[in-house]
């Protein structure tokens, strides 16, 4: 088992990596030319900055029972495919049950945007510590269920 971190802009790099060194499980993130990344955990790897280069290589890597950290529903999808566990960074874990709908919401969402015109979003909330607690609780428990 492994752990593949859709690492672009991911604010909870620190507490997966914290978590797989205590459970003694590697983690690689992924991450475009576009971000620097270090760590004295993880394996780093950099991928060319194409439009879904990321994802792709993240998806090729990833295997049955491995865990992949993820904010795009797409990747979560195809991760789920090849019979991986994902999990969002605000620590909703994605099922074969839930991302059919959550598929259908962005697209939903997106089109709305376009023919509304407005293509610019607010970013996300401020991540506050309570948005760790959560993500490092359900983190915990998705590793348990995978390792058993």
């Amino acid at each position: 088992m492994k752990i593949y971190v859709d690492a672009d802009a991911c604010p909870i790099i620190s507490i997966v990596e914290q978590v797989a060194e205590k459970n003694n499980i590697g983690v690689m993130l992924l991450c475009d030319t576009n971000h620097v990344l270090h760590s004295d955990y993880s394996e780093v790897k950099i991928v060319g900055a194409g439009t879904d280069a990321v994802d792709f290589t993240l998806i090729n890597l990833c295997k049955k029972n491995d865990i992949v950290v993820t904010q795009d529903y797409g990747v979560a999808a195809m991760a789920l495919g090849k019979g991986a566990y994902a999990i969002h960074q605000s620590g909703k874990w994605y099922t074969d049950e839930n991302i059919d709908h959550m598929l259908m919401e962005r697209h939903l969402g997106k089109k709305a945007r376009r023919a509304s015109g407005k293509n610019h979003l607010k970013g996300p909330k401020k991540r506050t510590e309570e948005d760790n607690t959560r993500f490092r609780k359900s983190f915990e428990k998705l590793l348990m269920t995978a390792i058993n």
